[in-house]
Parts: structure tokens; C-alpha cells; sequence
């Protein structure tokens, strides 16, 4: 019954990935065919298509992780590729929430309307704030990334590769658990900040709302159904961040949770979420990766009508 549920939570992990790799695909395809056309990317498509290149970075190293461990559970006795699966997971996590942040702090800076004197002097140096928060970000890849390969190279020989994946011993669930603990850590800063600017951002945007209801019916109406579409892909990505972080932290509760193949399965299938979800979110937010993805599923579902009738007749002059 216990490899039924696995097999179902993988299976869920692996829809999870392939959602956003053709979600982040489509987003990094449509901005970078944008750009060669256009000669020119606007700052915040710089940030989404970059975003969108480490959500499949990273979506493809998770795949890469549950793969070699639930079929080549043998390969990871090698502290090398233990070393190498958590560099790539620790660097293209970074990358990914570090980018989210960014992209949370733009658009609060660019939206959002505080009379705040820091508020308005970072403002008006917004692209200078999102990049010296990227630079900043990457001192504490090196910090995150020097302490967990330190911690590895304490704790495990050449000839402890056992430890590394039989969870069912007490030495490797605590060793896989402090490892969990300093990503958490590292994580934390950059949620802190997302979190932090699209509540801020949301606030601003409530309280505007609440101000236009004061004006005409009809630009009421207007402003009413875009502020509020802007409030619920806030809100959702809030959420979807939010439940990441949970996945991440519910890892790190007990030594002895991580002992269970199910619970660990269950925190994978909630932290696969936020990567692919949040690149759904994205395109339903954007008016142009909106309508651009309309006329692909439109397109395909012209061909897939068109070519029914032509099999269907193939089929009856075979049979």
C-alpha cells in the first residue's frame, strides 16, 4: 500500500514538473521572440524571462533528484554526486526565489504609492535597487553553498556512502535534516522579502481601489475589474509562496518524520507547486503572455478539429 502512495505522489511530483516546464517554457519563449523582434526587453520581462530559466533549472533538478533516487538509489553512495545534486538544487532554488523577490520588490516600487520619503527615493531608483538586491543575493549563494559543502565534507568519508540514502537510519535522516535546516535559513531571507512587498503591495492597491469608488460609475467599474484582477494574482502567489515555504519547513520539524518516504514524497508534491503554479499565475496576470496563450491553445485546437475527421477516415479504410 506504502509503494501505491508513493508512486502516486511521484507521479503528481512529475505532472507538477511537466506543467512548468512547458508554463516557464512558454514564458521564456514568447519574451526572448519578443526581443530578437523588438531589438529591446523591458526590465520587468528581463526578470520574468530569467525567472522563468531557473524555474526550469531548477524543476528539471528536482526531476533528476527523484529519478536517480528512486531508480539508481545506489549512485548516491558517492559523496561527489551528493555534492553535485546539492549544488545544483541549492543554485537553482537561489536563483528562483531570489528572482521572485525581485520581481515582488519591482513591482511594488513601480505600483504601489506611499508618501514615505525611503519609499519615494527608492522609487526613483528602481533598477538600481533590483540589481544591487540580485548582486547582494549572490554572497549568500557562496555563504549557503561553502556551509553545506563544509558540513558534508565533516560528516561524511569515502566510506560512509550508506548514510546518504537509506533514510531509514537515524544518522542519515539527521544528516539530510541539518543540510534542510541551513536551505531553509537561506530561503527564509528572500520569502521574507517577497512576502513582505506583495502584502505591502496589496495593501496599496486595496486602499486605491477604495479611493476610485469615490469616482464616476463608469471608470469605477473599469478601474474596479483591473485592480481587483491584480489583487487575486497578488493573493495567489502570496499562497503559493507561502505553501512552498511550508513544504520546505515541515522537512526540518522532526528527524523522524524524514524517516517516512510518504511524508517526504507529500512535502515534494507541495513544494512543486509554487515553481509551477506561480508560472501559470504569471501568464493568466500578463495581458500579452495571456493573449498569446490563447492563440496557442486556439491554434491547437483548430489542427487537433481539423485532423479528427482525416483519422477517423484512415481508421475506417484500414479496419
Amino acid at each position: 500500500m506504502d509503494g501505491i502512495i508513493q508512486n502516486m505522489f511521484i507521479y503528481i511530483v512529475i505532472v507538477e514538473i511537466i506543467i512548468g516546464w512547458i508554463g516557464n517554457g512558454f514564458i521564456a519563449l514568447v519574451n526572448c521572440m519578443q526581443w530578437v523582434k523588438r531589438r529591446k526587453i523591458s526590465a520587468v520581462n528581463q526578470i520574468l524571462t530569467a525567472l522563468a530559466f531557473s524555474r526550469i533549472y531548477l524543476l528539471t533538478t528536482v526531476f533528476t533528484d527523484i529519478s536517480v533516487s528512486a531508480l539508481y538509489s545506489h549512485v548516491l553512495k558517492s559523496i561527489k554526486v551528493v555534492k553535485l545534486i546539492n549544488f545544483h538544487l541549492i543554485f537553482s532554488n537561489h536563483f528562483s526565489m531570489w528572482l521572485a523577490a525581485c520581481l515582488g520588490l519591482f513591482y511594488f516600487l513601480k505600483i504601489a504609492n506611499f508618501s514615505n520619503s525611503i519609499f519615494v527615493y527608492l522609487k526613483m531608483r528602481i533598477n538600481q535597487v533590483v540589481s544591487g538586491t540580485l548582486l547582494m543575493s549572490l554572497s549568500l549563494l557562496f555563504l549557503n553553498t561553502l556551509l553545506i559543502n563544509s558540513y558534508i565534507d565533516t560528516q561524511i568519508g569515502d566510506n560512509r556512502g550508506p548514510l546518504l540514502y537509506d533514510f531509514t537510519l537515524n544518522n542519515t535522516s539527521s544528516f539530510y535534516r541539518v543540510i534542510l535546516v541551513i536551505n531553509c535559513i537561506f530561503t527564509s531571507i528572500p520569502f521574507t522579502l517577497s512576502q513582505s512587498t506583495f502584502l505591502l503591495l496589496i495593501f496599496s492597491l486595496w486602499r486605491h481601489h477604495k479611493k476610485m469608488q469615490q469616482h464616476a460609475q463608469r471608470c469605477r467599474d473599469a478601474l474596479a475589474s483591473a485592480h481587483i484582477k491584480v489583487l487575486q494574482t497578488m493573493i495567489t502567489y502570496v499562497l503559493l509562496c507561502a505553501i512552498f515555504f511550508l513544504a520546505l519547513s515541515m522537512q526540518v520539524w522532526s528527524t523522524e518524520l524524514l524517516k517516512n518516504i510518504l511524508y517526504i514524497r507529500f512535502c515534494e508534491t507541495l513544494a512543486a507547486l509554487f515553481p509551477s503554479g506561480h508560472s501559470c499565475v504569471l501568464i493568466w496576470g500578463d495581458t500579452n503572455l495571456r493573449g498569446t496563450s490563447l492563440s496557442v491553445v486556439w491554434w491547437l485546437k483548430h489542427r487537433f478539429t481539423s485532423w479528427v475527421p482525416k483519422i477517423y477516415c484512415i481508421s475506417s479504410c484500414i479496419f
